[in-house]
Order: structure tokens, then C-alpha cells, then sequence
């Protein structure tokens, strides 16, 4: 083997790291002025601050604040879907009891990925009275930057059980919003102690409106 090449992949490989760990840093410092001073107020000068690193670091990256916020909020987007996947995954089990499947998924996400920081970032970021650009990045299409639709995922279980006849749902996407409406959107309403209540109510709800009748 060359003995220059091997240094240089060395180099190479060193260098794309630093410059990953400084992408992360910048991505973290960024997310915290957000939530903290909003859009408006943080500027890519605090960001670069914040990070450790140069303001001409900030814009080598990520091109302008615009670009930063759009990276922010479509990497929390995807760290959440990552969490409503693997509860999609670990709990609505194809042969598994289906209340049982339905509130295990409920539970999961109401007690690990609502507490999480991803889901208060992009809830946070995303919601209607938040400060948005006047327009966002290229990359973005223009418009707001394309997030994860979680729903979608439960829209697709739900076909997958009509299907199979688990479920009398015509509409899985009508099925997948009264889901939610009764159990998570409730759940994040209630109190602490209340929540599991609120849970076991909106499963045995939605069940009695779309559980097979005998």
C-alpha cells in the first residue's frame, strides 16, 4: 500500500470529521437560541458564538440563518419520526391483541417521545404563532422545509389492519385522525397522573366506532 496515500485518507477522514462535529455544533447551538430567542432574535453571529466556531464556518454550511432554522427543525422532524417508527414497529405487532397493540403504541409515544427534546423542538419551531422567514431557502423549495408526516405511518398501519379485517375502516386516514384525536392529542392535554386514563378511554373509544362487529 502507498504510504501517501494511507496518510492522506487519514487526513481526509480527519478532516470530515471536524467538519461533521462542527455541522452538529452549530445545528445544537442554533436549536437552543431558537427556542430560547426565536427566529427574529438570533442571529448567525450568536449562532457561530454559541458553536465555537467562525460566522464564515456557519454560512460554509448551511448558506444563511434561513437554512440553519430549515436544518434545525428537518432534523428534529426526523429524530421523531425515527421514534413513532420504532413505536409503530415495537407495539402494532400484525398478530398482536389489537387493543393491546393500540395502547401499548399510545403509551409509547405519550410517555417517551412527547417528553423527548426532539418532539418540543419541532413542535416548538413548527408551531402557527411561531416567527417564520420571510421566505425560506432554495434548498427547502421556497416554501417551508419539507418535514416527516408521523401520522402518515399510522395511516398505513391502520390500512394494513383493514386489510387483514382487524379493522372496519374504509378510510384509514379519517381512522388514523380520530386515533389520535381520542388518545395522543387528549394525552397531551391532561395531567401527569391522568394521561394513562385518558389513554385507556380514547383506545376503548376508537375501538367500539371501528373494531370489526361480530
Amino acid at each position: 500500500m502507498d504510504a501517501g496515500a494511507g496518510h492522506n485518507d487519514r487526513v481526509t477522514g480527519s478532516t470530515r470529521g471536524r467538519s461533521a462535529a462542527k455541522r452538529a455544533a452549530i445545528l445544537e447551538a442554533a436549536r437552543q437560541l431558537f427556542l430560547a430567542d426565536g427566529y427574529d432574535r438570533t442571529s448567525v453571529d450568536a449562532i457561530a458564538a454559541k458553536a465555537d466556531v467562525s460566522k464564515r464556518t456557519v454560512y460554509d454550511h448551511f448558506g444563511d440563518k434561513e437554512a440553519v432554522y430549515a436544518a434545525v427543525i428537518g432534523a428534529a422532524g426526523r429524530a421523531l419520526l425515527g421514534s413513532i417508527e420504532a413505536a409503530l414497529t415495537g407495539e402494532l405487532e400484525p398478530a398482536r391483541d389489537l387493543r393491546e397493540a393500540l395502547l401499548g403504541f399510545a403509551r409509547r409515544i405519550a410517555t417517551r417521545t412527547f417528553p423527548s427534546s426532539e418532539y418540543a423542538t419541532f413542535r416548538a419551531l413548527t408551531a402557527a404563532d411561531n416567527p417564520r422567514p420571510a421566505h425560506w431557502p432554495a434548498a427547502a423549495g421556497g416554501a417551508a422545509p419539507t418535514v416527516p408526516e408521523p401520522e402518515q405511518l399510522l395511516v398505513e398501519r391502520f390500512a394494513e389492519y383493514a386489510r387483514a379485517g382487524r379493522l372496519e375502516a374504509p378510510n384509514p386516514h379519517r381512522a388514523a385522525e380520530h386515533f389520535i384525536a381520542l388518545t395522543l392529542r387528549l394525552a397531551l392535554e391532561a395531567r401527569p397522573a391522568d394521561v394513562d386514563a385518558v389513554l385507556v378511554d380514547g383506545v376503548d373509544a376508537f375501538l367500539r366506532a371501528y373494531a370489526p362487529r361480530p
